[in-house]
């Protein structure tokens, strides 16, 4: 599987957790590699990538660590889109 869908795959896996739960980086890694039948490796990679475009980002709440899909005033205030 290319990047590019591997990582439409997750946007979509955290989409639709959004607002239910909070998904710990495991949590994502461990539910796309079962649904998709990728290699954890490369979901984790795939992950990061999207974390460092800005895509996803990670979240601190009560000593936990969490990945989510960022506002679009998050993405402004950072300067990512205008």
């Amino acid at each position: 599987m290319e990047q590019a869908e591997l990582q439409d795959k997750i946007y979509e896996f955290v989409q639709a957790a959004k607002g239910r739960r909070r998904l710990k980086g495991k949590d994502i890694i461990k539910g796309v590699s079962v649904s998709t039948g990728e290699i954890p490796e490369h979901v984790k990679e795939s992950m990061r990538a999207m974390i460092d475009a800005g895509r996803l980002m990670y979240c601190d709440s009560v000593g936990a660590t969490s990945v989510d899909i960022p506002s679009e005033e998050y993405l402004r205030e950072k300067g990512i889109i205008k």
